[in-house]
């Protein structure tokens, strides 16, 4: 069986984390396609995480880096 796969971010997009305070600008870096779903590779600086699409965002929230 194929599965069809729909991504919210492609490889090079911008994005940032929303429970980030600082809402630091980062890059989608990878894909990890499972059984269960996709997740992002993020990448700042030298520093690499794993999310799901649901906890990245392509718009900085300002108001989340003013609290």
């Amino acid at each position: 069986m194929i599965a069809e796969y729909r991504f919210a971010f492609k490889i090079g997009d911008t994005v940032y984390l929303k429970t980030d305070p600082a809402q630091l600008e980062r890059l989608i870096t990878g894909i990890n396609i499972r059984q269960n779903g996709l997740s992002y590779e993020v990448s700042l600086s030298e520093d690499l995480s794993w999310h799901y699409d649901f906890e990245l965002s392509r718009e900085q929230n300002i108001a989340k880096k003013l609290e």
